[in-house]
């Protein structure tokens, strides 16, 4: 089997409104490309900044910027167009409580957290770069890991995505010069100990690091420690859908892995791995 779990229905850029994007015939062209591919069941996991109920969790500027269509009716166009119903939930240090507030109650298949900010600074936003406060490696790459670790601890995720995200500028920012294992090292305890579900994403591909996310090295890491682990090409346009899957899956069979996690109702069963069906488009 194989799943598409990380899905944006449409791109980053402004002027994405609802009204473009969240229609039965745009649904229709991310399922036509995940036909091609051999992907049998799609969620989209819109990022929470989206939602103006998000602005009650946090006030980042970016955040409020593009803070403009209503969580609940998100939830209902997904089910309504049988999508699997996510969510892209940062994890925001201190803001614990009411991000749970946010995500209870609502007809969430899974919540899929991730760590784009150190403070006010983004690891992956060139107009908030953390690069520009820390310019330390082994300060932004130890504190990325730190937060990721935090996200897997904190209870409120089924799913780390990209975990790895810190390097996803690649030789345009700078790496620590000791054994990147030390940082990993965190973060694969914290998996271990919950058992919250690691993203193989293909996005990186796409990235200027050029590198699925996480690492081989990583990757590895989390298998031996007994991670279970998802499938996702973090697209933001119907021809990512599944993007270089074939790579991802490769990287599973090389760490030992041949299963993976089908989500319902915030509950993880698990599925053989299959094969994709076609060549992706590559861009």
């Amino acid at each position: 089997m194989l799943t598409d779990y990380h899905l944006h229905l449409r791109p980053d850029e402004a002027g994405t409104t609802w009204e473009r994007y969240f229609t039965p015939d745009n649904v229709s062209a991310y399922r036509e490309a995940a036909a091609v591919a051999g992907i049998s069941e799609l969620g989209v996991s819109e990022h929470v900044h989206r939602f103006t109920q998000a602005l009650e969790v946090w006030g980042h500027p970016f955040w409020r910027l593009n803070a403009h269509d209503d969580l609940d009716a998100y939830c209902e166009f997904l089910a309504a167009n049988d999508l699997r119903v996510g969510i892209e939930a940062d994890f925001v240090p201190g803001t614990e409580d009411r991000m749970a507030n946010l995500l209870e109650g609502r007809p969430f298949d899974y919540v899929v957290g991730s760590v784009h900010f150190l403070g006010s600074d983004a690891f992956d936003d060139a107009d908030y770069d953390v690069w520009g406060t820390h310019g330390d490696p082994e300060v932004v790459w130890g504190r990325y890991f730190e937060s990721v670790a935090e996200a897997a601890r904190s209870g409120l995720f089924d799913i780390l995505a990209h975990p790895d995200l810190v390097k996803v500028w690649g030789a345009d920012r700078p790496v620590p010069d000791r054994d990147l294992r030390h940082y990993y090292e965190p973060l694969v305890e914290a998996v271990a100990e919950t058992g919250i579900a690691v993203e193989i994403s293909t996005a990186g591909l796409r990235k200027p690091v050029g590198e699925i996310y996480p690492a081989p090295s990583l990757a590895a890491m989390f298998a031996e420690a007994g991670a279970k682990f998802c499938l996702s090409s973090d697209a933001h346009l119907p021809e990512q859908v599944g993007f270089r899957y074939a790579d991802a899956i490769e990287l599973l069979h090389e760490i030992g892995v041949n299963e993976i996690c089908v989500f319902s109702g915030r509950t993880a069963t698990m599925q053989p791995l299959g094969e994709v069906t076609t060549t992706e488009v590559e861009s």
